[in-house]
């Protein structure tokens, strides 16, 4: 299953970050995993939340860019060599790594990575065929959301 994450472009400051966090604590919802990047004098916060409309909107309301973005979350096994078979299953068919980042929870004793890929779909049915297990909205306690 795809999950949907908000990318907001932001300025580096710690003065940002905090104010769309605040918003959005303000108004209770709860990041679920995020990743902030470096690119120079602006980043960009790639966050899953609990609530993806109502995150959208406080956005907008304060005038902050943002998009929604697709991404696959997936159990990785703590073990060695689990995440390399993933890579080679999505390589043999072509599917590139957009970008990818670990969720800080855990979900019954492993690790779990979020992905974007060239073709999520495609990447899907690859992960399929080769029992890889994506998670849905639920094992992150999130609303799904039609945006």
């Amino acid at each position: 299953m795809k999950l949907k994450q908000i990318t907001v472009p932001i300025e580096n400051s710690h003065d940002r970050l905090y104010e769309i966090t605040k918003a959005l604590a303000d108004r209770g919802i709860t990041p679920r995993a995020l990743t902030l990047v470096d690119k120079g004098n602006y980043g960009e916060l790639r966050i899953l939340v609990s609530d993806l409309i109502a995150a959208r909107q406080i956005l907008m309301q304060k005038d902050i860019p943002g998009r929604i973005d697709e991404v696959v979350a997936l159990e990785i096994h703590n073990q060695p060599g689990h995440l390399s078979q993933i890579i080679e299953a999505l390589m043999e068919a072509e599917i590139n790594i957009k970008y990818s980042y670990a969720y800080a929870g855990g979900h019954l004793g492993k690790t779990v990575m979020i992905f974007c890929f060239s073709d999520n779909d495609k990447a899907l049915q690859v992960l399929t065929q080769n029992r890889i297990h994506a998670l849905d909205y639920l094992t992150f306690d999130m609303l799904e959301a039609a945006a």
